[in-house]
C-alpha cells in the first residue's frame, strides 16, 4: 500500500513537473480568413495601396512589414502558430510593426510604392517572392521610386525560430542595420546563445 501511494505522488510530481517545465508551448489558435491564411488580430486590413501604408504605418511610429503568405503553407502556419505568438515578438509587433498581409496567390490590387498597380499574385511574381513567408520590411519613408522589394531594409524568405525571428525584428525596429549592416553578425553578437536559432 505504501508502494503505491509512493508511486502515486511521484507520478503526479513528475506530472506538474513536465506541464510546467518541459512540455513546449502550445500552439497558438490564430483564425483564419476566407482565403485560408491565418489573420491575427494585429493584422492591419487595408486598400493595399503601399504608399499610404507606409505614410500610415510612419504616422503612427511603426515600421512596416509585408507579410508573402499562401494557402496551405506550413511554414506560414508554424510561423503564426508557433513562433509570432511568442510573448517577445507578439508585443514587439503590437507596439513597433505596421503588418499587411499579401496572398501568393490572391487577385486583390495591390497599389506599390512607385505606383505600379497589379493583383497580389502578379505583384508577388513581381518582387520575386518564391518561398512563403517572406517578410519584407520596408523603411520609414519612400521616394515613390522604387518598389517594395527595391525599397525593403530587410527581406527574410523563410519561417526561422523564434530566437532568429526575435532578432530580425529587434535589428528592423532598433534600426540596427545602419551600424551593423550584416545581420548574421548582429545575430550572432545578440541573440546566438546556446546554438539554437
Amino acid at each position: 500500500m505504501l508502494n503505491l501511494n509512493i508511486a502515486n505522488t511521484l507520478r503526479a510530481v513528475a506530472a506538474v513537473a513536465l506541464i510546467g517545465l518541459g512540455q513546449p508551448a502550445a500552439a497558438a489558435d490564430v483564425p483564419l480568413g476566407d482565403d485560408g491564411l491565418h489573420k491575427p488580430d494585429w493584422l492591419k486590413e487595408t486598400f493595399l495601396d503601399l504608399g499610404d501604408d507606409l505614410a500610415e504605418a510612419t504616422a503612427e511610429g511603426k515600421r512596416m512589414v509585408i507579410m508573402v503568405e499562401q494557402l496551405g503553407c506550413i511554414y506560414c502556419a508554424k510561423m503564426h502558430e508557433k513562433i509570432l505568438p511568442y510573448e517577445p515578438i507578439d508585443a514587439m509587433i503590437r507596439e513597433d510593426f505596421y503588418p499587411v498581409q499579401i496572398n501568393l496567390w490572391g487577385d486583390l490590387d495591390v497599389t506599390d510604392l512607385d505606383g505600379t498597380v497589379m493583383s497580389e499574385k502578379d505583384m508577388a511574381r513581381r518582387w520575386n517572392v518564391i518561398f512563403t513567408p517572406t517578410l519584407i520590411f520596408l523603411p520609414e519613408q519612400s521616394d515613390g521610386t522604387k518598389s517594395a522589394v527595391e525599397a525593403a531594409v530587410a527581406v527574410m524568405p523563410g519561417a526561422f525560430e523564434r530566437q532568429t525571428t526575435l532578432a530580425m525584428f529587434t535589428w528592423i525596429r532598433d534600426k540596427a542595420y545602419d551600424s551593423e549592416p550584416n545581420f548574421q553578425r548582429y545575430f550572432t553578437d545578440n541573440f546566438y546563445m546556446d546554438g539554437t536559432n
